[in-house]
């Protein structure tokens, strides 16, 4: 009995790999027509009874709308396809485009990809479709290359070399000849540009542009993970020439045009490695009893012209990039950490927010200016933190004050809707030369909250001021931050999967109802085994905050109108709002509202690759911190589930890692991405998304920022 059922399926596995060369050969020859015997012929298939078997299954393609009969036994391809672009995507070994009307996938198979390479965009022609199979095509032409640089390890010989890249990137090394090396070893992490890559050449030809050093030092491996996402790892020096020269210019002419608060107590709270300091706080009882409150935020675009190598260059930028273990700057340092910096004891440009508000943290009135300000003193979120918690130290009035009123807003915002992710988030200590010695969590405290609040009242306010309608006039072109209302698909699947934790969420309804089951969700986790895994799987059933000129609020802080106005020397959006609200303040036209959503769409691009390579340098220290516990043993809880492996979280100390599905050898086990599971076709043992595990450390591969996990 056994016996049968294995010829079966070897039998049925032959068919279907047969039908695959037959749709192969019939989309690759669009044109052409085919009877039984030149299919046979061309697949060099000599078996009578499998050429009779071929024209049984041409007629199965006809049936399917594969095919269409030209005449009798003949036959050609449906072409219905026609032309998609979209963006090439790679998941494992596998390559897809990704279509920009956003359809379905397009699976591409690897000898079809025409060189094209993660992330570009490109032109593919569609093949003819079988019934519920996947859409299936070819590359016919690269539109535009997302990078033609890449960083990868040099590997060289006498009279050539090679560079080794990551394969999710590309799969073929880079063949660079013996005159473009320049000076490159064996071992060094490189910089190549891409000059051609012929048809039918197996390796692009490159030329090394740059050597970032040897592999393993820290400052390499930095400038590397920048260099992977189009980064920029270092300042051109003729932008910070052209910023030297700038002068911080606080003339009494120029204090006369604004409003003097540097007689007001004014304070900057910030992280204690901070050095642009680009927002401080201001408190005063006013004259008719109520606080007023200035939110002052450096006044770049004084300093930065329109049309400026300044300006060209923080565009490009959009962002300053954070990584574990340093800052790259949007801004020249001249201007980022010196004259716009609001420095203690220094007089300071500012655009201000002024807040008239009672005790019980209502707005009276409010006032956006341009003013001067002098900081009495510059706290760290700990400082600050240990004053309100103590309620003694400098200025403890004050700070208490705001403290007070921060949680009055705080908790308005979430009787409103607001969603609390309060993310603990995990930073290194590092030593000298840039090797980390221990982890430790970042929570968000009262002293972050309370500035927290303050900047968001007053990012919602210029978005107010500027966007809301004033008798049916149409409001002016402008910059927003939007939070669109999450996919209803992903937060039912997220609904569902909490379940097995016997947590319960709230899918439908008024938004304040289902932003407070959120709530309620992310304060029962706290503490547990699954805080992490749940709460990541909260941020992803959400939709991503983006900048546009089309408001249609912020979903995650309940407002009806927000914009990024806190900011200005480490986000180029910042610096369009305060150019967009000095213009319309002087009466200014509305500016061009489709070139200001390109810029806007940049600016959301640019911020997500700072993203991903934040991520991409914590990972890369988290698997230094990991290399020297090798065969130590660690509990952890399932974060991830794929077919080709479970990633795995530790508790201790937050760190990732993935036991590959090869390694999980008492079975042969199948992915269920329903239950986002795998399971064991023979024990049926699962191993389940949020499962408590335990593991012993395997592996630290640097070069790929992975962790390998074995079963303890």
């Amino acid at each position: 009995m056994s016996k049968k059922r294995k010829t079966h399926q070897s039998t049925r596995l032959n068919n279907k790999e047969l039908v695959r060369n037959i749709t192969n050969l019939f989309n690759e020859n669009p044109e052409k027509t085919f009877n039984y015997k030149q299919v046979a012929t061309f697949l060099d298939i000599k078996s009578e009874s499998q050429r009779v078997y071929i024209n049984h299954l041409l007629y199965e393609l006809l049936d399917e709308d594969f095919l269409v009969e030209i005449s009798r036994g003949k036959f050609k391809v449906n072409s219905r396809g026609g032309y998609i672009s979209g963006v090439i995507d790679r998941q494992g070994v596998k390559t897809w485009l990704i279509p920009e009307d956003g359809g379905e996938s397009v699976f591409i198979p690897e000898r079809k990809t025409n060189h094209a390479l993660l992330n570009d965009k490109v032109k593919v022609f569609l093949y003819a479709r079988r019934k519920g199979q996947q859409p299936e095509g070819e590359v016919v032409e690269i539109l535009k290359r997302a990078h033609d640089t890449f960083v990868g390890i040099l590997d060289v010989s006498e009279n050539f070399g090679f560079l080794t890249l990551d394969n999710r990137i590309m799969t073929s090394d880079i063949f660079i000849p013996k005159n473009k090396l320049n000076g490159g070893k064996t071992g060094q992490k490189a910089v190549v540009k891409l000059m051609a890559w012929e048809p039918n050449a197996k390796n692009p030809v490159g030329e090394v542009i740059d050597i970032l050093g040897d592999k393993g030092d820290n400052n390499t491996e930095m400038h590397a993970i920048l260099v992977e996402f189009g980064l920029p790892y270092k300042y051109p020096t003729n932008v910070e020439e052209v910023a030297a020269k700038i002068d911080a210019g606080i003339t009494s002419e120029e204090v006369a045009k604004r409003t003097d608060m540097r007689e007001v107590i004014t304070f900057t709270i910030d992280p204690r490695d901070a050095k642009d300091f680009d927002d401080a706080l201001s408190i005063r009882k006013s004259a008719d009893g109520f606080w007023e409150i200035g939110v002052h935020i450096a006044d770049v675009t004084h300093y930065v012209q329109p049309d400026s190598i300044i300006e060209e260059e923080a565009y490009k930028r959009a962002t300053s990039v954070y990584l574990v273990d340093r800052t790259i700057p949007m801004l020249p340092e001249h201007l980022s950490n010196g004259i716009c910096s609001l420095r203690p004891n220094e007089d300071k440009l500012t655009y201000s927010a002024i807040f008239k508000i009672n005790d019980q943290a209502e707005v009276i009135s409010y006032e956006i200016a341009k003013t001067v300000i002098c900081s009495n003193r510059r706290f760290t979120y700990e400082e600050a933190q240990s004053i309100i918690e103590n309620g003694k130290g400098e200025f403890s009035e004050e700070l208490l004050t705001l403290d007070h009123l921060a949680k009055i807003l705080r908790e308005k915002r979430f009787a409103k809707g607001a969603i609390a992710f309060d993310r603990v988030e995990v930073r290194f200590e590092i030593d000298e030369k840039g090797k980390p010695t221990s982890v430790f969590f970042k929570e968000q405290k009262d002293a972050n909250k309370l500035v927290e609040e303050f900047m968001l009242l007053a990012n919602k306010t210029v978005a107010t001021h500027i966007g809301k309608q004033i008798r049916n006039s149409k409001p002016k072109t402008f910059v927003y931050r939007i939070h669109d209302v999450p996919n209803p698909d992903k937060l039912n699947n997220f609904a569902q999967f909490i379940k097995r934790f016997g947590y319960n969420l709230k899918i439908s309804g008024k938004q304040s109802s289902v932003s407070s089951s959120i709530n309620a969700l992310l304060d029962a986790v706290e503490g547990k085994k699954e805080q992490d895994l749940i709460e990541t799987l909260a941020v992803r059933s959400m939709a991503k905050a983006i900048y546009s000129t089309s408001n249609i609020g912020h979903y995650g802080l309940a407002f009806d109108f927000y914009t990024h106005f806190t900011s200005p020397i480490r986000r180029f959006p910042d610096m369009m709002v305060h150019r967009l609200l000095e213009k319309y303040a002087q009466g200014g036209q509305s500016v061009n509202a489709s070139e200001y959503e390109e810029y806007c769409q940049h600016s959301s691009d640019m911020e997500q690759l700072a993203s991903n390579a934040e991520r991409a340098s914590i990972k890369y220290k988290q698997v230094e911190f990991m290399s020297d516990k090798l065969g130590q043993t660690f509990d952890g809880v399932i974060s991830g589930v794929t077919e080709w492996g479970i990633y795995v979280e530790l508790i201790e100390n937050k760190c990732e890692g993935m036991i590959p599905i090869r390694d999980l050898d008492d079975d042969y086990y199948t992915f269920d991405d329903k239950n986002y599971c795998l399971v064991g076709r023979r024990y049926h043992k699962r191993y389940q998304l949020g499962d408590a595990i335990s593991v012993q450390v395997a592996k630290a591969n640097l070069d790929k920022k992975q962790l390998d996990f074995t079963l303890a």
